[in-house]
């Protein structure tokens, strides 16, 4: 019987900085390849089943055809065990060494054998994220300058994009050769750019960013970009047969939209045409909305928390209300989630440094300590989790025939 998703995760992410000598391995930084059985005995203990959880590519994938399952295979076992239902991040803002980066453009082909050799070897697991938010992947390594190839320009970010759309693609394939039954978590950073003024350019930066938002999501789902943007997508590189090869892939009948929210989501394009922080002004239930309407597909909370230990026991409740309320408004969710289970370790400034600040978000701290949040958490779920009645929308997402 399909059921609500109440979920936590474990923070994975993986991306190099300085010129690729040096690789923030989130899961070495916050201590889970020596906690990692007390870690998934937490999930259980704080009442939860579903865990978004993502493997280290870059010490599991050596080489064409060449795996490491080590560390995998006991991680997994014990899942089986305790009566975790994962869903498993394939990618993670990261690629091992040996791939380089995301302007590789052997890059989608090789993650295609990844996601296959992992789908034969866990054939038990049903729940994919193949690439996890594919549009903060490719700005943060390829416009911003901050992570893996480090590069600033439109050409680089319309081929990061390209590349892991096309990635997400045909690991998805891949998966489902083997699992018929699987169901892929698409999870995406929920943006939005709102103008600061009546000025033209200001206008124009805004609408541009929140059509560029959507661009990898469009790919994936093969949904047609506005005609600007695909202009803008040719301009850069795009060859218009390979934008005629997304648009004829069927990618989302097996697709649950994740949308992944935080205060920080949500920015404005200052008069000097920069974007800034804004802070929670409309919310998930309102952005959540646009991505709904855009591409259609049951929805999953698949991210949030809040910097503040002491006030997350208070987002949470918000973010909790938006569900409830998006929910009672006809919009099939069928999950959510606070990510992640442990505090993080500098991602209060991207990851960008190894300055090894901690970030006190999770529901345990970095000595597996409950933060208030972690009750909260337990509470809320006990309070709803009961009382949650799927549709039957919701149901058929969860239970989707072959």
């Amino acid at each position: 019987m399909a059921e609500f998703m109440f979920a936590t995760g474990i923070e994975c992410s993986y991306p190099t900085i300085d010129g690729g000598r040096w690789r923030r391995d989130q899961l070495y930084e916050t201590d889970h390849y020596h906690y990692w059985l007390r870690d998934l005995e937490l999930v259980k203990e704080i009442g939860l089943k579903y865990l978004r959880y993502g493997f280290p590519i870059h010490l599991v994938y050596h080489g064409r055809n060449k795996f490491d399952w080590s560390f995998t295979d006991a991680v997994c076992d014990a899942m089986q065990r305790l009566g975790i239902v994962p869903i498993i991040d394939l990618v993670h803002f990261g690629l091992p060494d040996w791939l380089e980066n995301f302007q590789n453009t052997e890059l989608a082909e090789c993650l295609g054998v990844y996601a296959a050799a992992f789908a034969e070897r866990y054939s038990w697991i049903r729940f994919y994220t193949p690439v996890n938010e594919m549009y903060v992947t490719a700005r943060m390594s390829a416009l911003e300058g901050a992570w893996n190839e480090q590069m600033r320009s439109e050409r680089a970010f319309v081929t990061a994009t390209r590349n892991v759309a096309r990635a997400n693609v045909l690991m998805m394939q891949a998966i489902l050769e083997i699992r018929p039954d699987a169901i892929f978590v698409n999870s995406e950073s929920s943006e939005f750019y709102q103008a600061c003024c009546a000025d033209e350019e200001v206008q124009r930066i805004a609408d541009f960013e929140n059509q560029r938002r959507f661009i990898a999501m469009d790919l994936l789902y093969a949904k047609p970009v506005r005609n600007d943007i695909r202009a803008y997508l040719m301009e850069n590189g795009m060859p218009p047969e390979e934008y005629e090869w997304f648009m004829t892939q069927n990618s989302r009948d097996r697709s649950i939209l994740g949308v992944d929210y935080y205060e920080w989501n949500e920015k404005v394009i200052n008069s000097d045409g920069r974007p800034e922080i804004l802070g929670e002004l409309f919310g998930w239930y309102v952005i959540t909305q646009q991505y709904y309407q855009r591409y259609g597909r049951p929805v999953m909370h698949t991210e949030t928390n809040t910097p503040d230990a002491e006030e997350a026991p208070n987002w949470l409740l918000r973010q909790w209300h938006n569900v409830e309320l998006i929910r009672r408004d006809g919009i099939p969710v069928v999950g959510f989630t606070w990510y992640s289970l442990q505090d993080q370790v500098d991602w209060n400034i991207g990851l960008t440094k190894a300055l090894g600040n901690v970030f006190p978000v999770g529901l345990f701290d970095l000595n597996r300590e409950p933060r208030v949040v972690a009750q909260a958490y337990k509470h809320l779920i006990k309070m709803f989790g009961a009382d949650v009645k799927l549709t039957e929308t919701e149901i058929e997402a969860l239970t989707m025939s072959v």
